[in-house]
């Protein structure tokens, strides 16, 4: 005879859930995929994947400063999924903490400096915080990585601050 401990049968409600909310997420149902997860309550809590999960269902219902907590609890219990990271810093941005934006792009980009995405995200919060030497630096580095990063540089608001600087110009013009 089998027996569940009770250990066992939590981690199968929280797997259970985590593939719910996934295929929730990817349908573009994020209440739904939010409701799946706050029925587990604080198994949720003990899982990083399922604290990934819970912030981007938030951040997809654009209900950014309450996304920090989970996605802030996910990079601690895993600290690699750049997934998380980049998460993490598109809430902080969005609920007016450009300084903790910035810190979790550098948290990820220190555990993958190769990563193009995150060097043009990072490009983009140096920007806005006025720091144009750090900006124009990542976004070499995201244009060297992935040229597929220039084509979207005359589109993004977050470069506004930088576009009559000589250094930006230049960059751009060296990379068209």
């Amino acid at each position: 005879m089998f027996v569940l401990t009770p250990l066992t049968r939590h981690r199968m409600q929280l797997d259970g859930a985590s593939r719910e909310a996934e295929g929730y997420l990817e349908l573009g149902m994020a209440s739904q995929a939010l409701g799946s997860l706050q029925r587990r309550g604080k198994l949720v809590h003990s899982d990083a994947h399922a604290c990934y999960l819970l912030g981007e269902s938030l951040r997809e219902l654009e209900r950014h400063r309450e996304a920090i907590y989970p996605l802030r609890r996910s990079v601690e219990l895993d600290p690699t999924p750049t997934e998380s990271w980049l998460a993490l810093g598109w809430c902080y941005k969005r609920s007016g903490q450009l300084d903790q934006a910035v810190w979790s792009l550098e948290q990820a980009l220190g555990r993958t400096p190769g990563d193009a995405l995150l060097n043009y995200n990072l490009a983009c919060y140096y920007s806005l915080a006025g720091r144009k030497l750090e900006a124009l630096q990542r976004l070499k580095r995201a244009f060297d990585l992935d040229r597929a990063f220039r084509s979207m540089v005359a589109s993004e608001p977050d470069f506004a601050p930088m576009q009559s600087d000589p250094g930006f110009r230049m960059l751009l013009a060296a990379t068209a």
